[in-house]
């Protein structure tokens, strides 16, 4: 695998845009699309982008993907049972495609990166017509003008993830709130992960071109934009441009009201990052900080590259900058050798920190990575104890959390109408806290409201407008 960064030229892009209008020009009896997505917010921006490329091809999207002409199917593979979902739900759309012979299906993502998994797909589904990988989504149209006009099978799958394309286009799902992918890749192979070996090294995107696209959300009438890398403290490194906070000052700058980003690793959180959080007006108060295990033996194994203490030193120092600031976490059970011990330490480091809510997963072993062979896997029995464990401590944090935000005024971008009650609109606050509230005026979705929150629920607040 290549660590070089290629950036995909002008003539590249050019030459994708024919292919566009080549398929949009095609007489055929495709018309209607539908993107299922599987895992981060990384996958869900790009089936934006899928989506945005289908459109500009003429097609438009269908609610339900048993009536849809093209089906994509944009993968996960961070986890054994996200393989095994999406290959499920890819089979059982076989017999759809029987009743309905003209339908096209095609599948990305990250698990198409995985060696030889394209062609697997394909020999082993021959009802799949096309599969590609993350650094060739650009192709897509060049693939299905392949498939439709060619009526032949199509595989894209580089070996170098490493590309960086701008300007596709993309269609977003709300308009107050949109993703921005500053950078793709990682360096760090941590030892459990898979995400290195699929989505390549790490390349950052050029500031410039970052902050023309905030600009032009701006303009949309966008009010909170995330910012997405697998590793966004890393942004900036080796490029000679901007740091990861510089490039969050400088959207405070030209006026984003409201900025997140995922994911953040706590080896690379800066000094000069949770100074930012103290001065930025648009920052958010919340950070997505995965900790992954409270011992510093089991953090050893998975090479994250800090320990327990410097995790916590560096959340008391966010919340020195920022006291209202929320934490939240992913953490792994059962990791092979974990012991009783390195899960108590767990269970501590969690009462200690308090998060407002963690993602809680029991290991699962990732075939390519360094953890797949390693010994002492953990009994079944053994690690569903423990996941119940930690789960049923954090549920009692978050709803301490929750409860210490009764009587408390904050802000709330507006989302839309309550799904349990037509009568409350809903939103997210700074903390990145789901808020139900009601309101005098209902048609506020796009806008930041102040919220006194009266009442909580298992992970939702619920206030008044003021």
């Amino acid at each position: 695998m290549s660590n070089s960064i290629i950036n995909i030229s002008i003539e590249e892009i050019n030459q994708q845009k024919i292919y566009a209008q080549q398929v949009k020009a095609i007489e055929k009896v495709h018309s209607s699309y539908h993107v299922v997505t599987y895992g981060c917010q990384m996958n869900e921006h790009d089936s934006q982008k899928i989506s945005g490329m289908l459109e500009h091809m003429g097609f438009t999207m269908a609610e339900d993907r048993t009536k849809a002409d093209i089906v994509i199917f944009n993968t996960c593979c961070i986890r054994e049972n996200a393989n095994r979902r999406a290959l499920g739900n890819i089979i059982w759309l076989k017999e759809t495609k029987k009743k309905r012979p003209h339908m096209l299906i095609g599948v990305c993502g990250c698990m198409m990166e995985q060696k030889g998994m394209a062609e697997k797909i394909l020999k082993q589904y021959p009802f799949i017509d096309f599969a590609l990988g993350t650094g060739n989504l650009y192709k897509l149209p060049e693939i299905l003008y392949n498939v439709i006009a060619g009526d032949i099978r199509c595989i894209r799958v580089s070996e170098n993830q490493s590309t960086l394309v701008e300007g596709l286009p993309l269609v977003r799902p709300t308009r107050e709130k949109a993703y921005i992918s500053i950078m793709q890749g990682c360096n760090n192979f941590c030892s459990y992960c898979i995400v290195p070996y699929v989505r390549g090294r790490e390349r950052s995107r050029k500031s410039a071109d970052i902050l023309k696209e905030a600009e032009a959300l701006l303009k949309d009438g966008v009010k909170e934009i995330m910012l997405l890398g697998q590793n966004v403290n890393s942004y900036g490194k080796g490029t000679g441009d901007m740091t990861f906070p510089e490039l969050l000052r400088a959207l405070d700058i030209i006026g984003v009201p409201r900025i997140r980003f995922m994911t953040s690793h706590p080896k690379d959180l800066s000094p000069e990052l949770i100074e930012e959080y103290a001065k930025s007006k648009g920052l958010c108060g919340h950070l997505h900080l995965p900790v992954q295990s409270g011992s510093d033996r089991v953090l050893e194994l998975m090479n994250r590259g800090y320990d327990r203490e410097s995790y916590k030193h560096k959340v008391m120092e966010l919340r020195k900058a920022v006291p209202d600031i929320g934490i939240t976490s992913d953490i792994i059970v059962a990791f092979p050798t974990e012991t009783d011990e390195d899960f108590e330490q767990t269970l501590q480091l969690v009462k200690e920190i308090r998060y407002d809510s963690a993602f809680t997963f029991v290991y699962s072993p990732r075939a390519g990575t360094k953890a797949y062979n390693m010994k002492g896997k953990i009994p079944k029995e053994i690690a569903t104890e423990r996941i119940e464990r930690l789960i049923a401590i954090q549920e009692n944090i978050t709803k301490e959390v929750l409860k210490e935000q009764l009587g408390k005024t904050c802000n709330v971008l507006v989302e839309g109408v309550s799904r349990r009650d037509e009568t409350m609109l809903t939103g997210k606050n700074e903390r990145n806290i789901s808020v139900n509230f009601t309101a005098n005026n209902k048609n506020l979705v796009g806008e930041i409201v102040k919220v006194k929150i009266t009442d909580f629920g298992s992970n939702t607040l619920r206030g008044i407008g003021v």
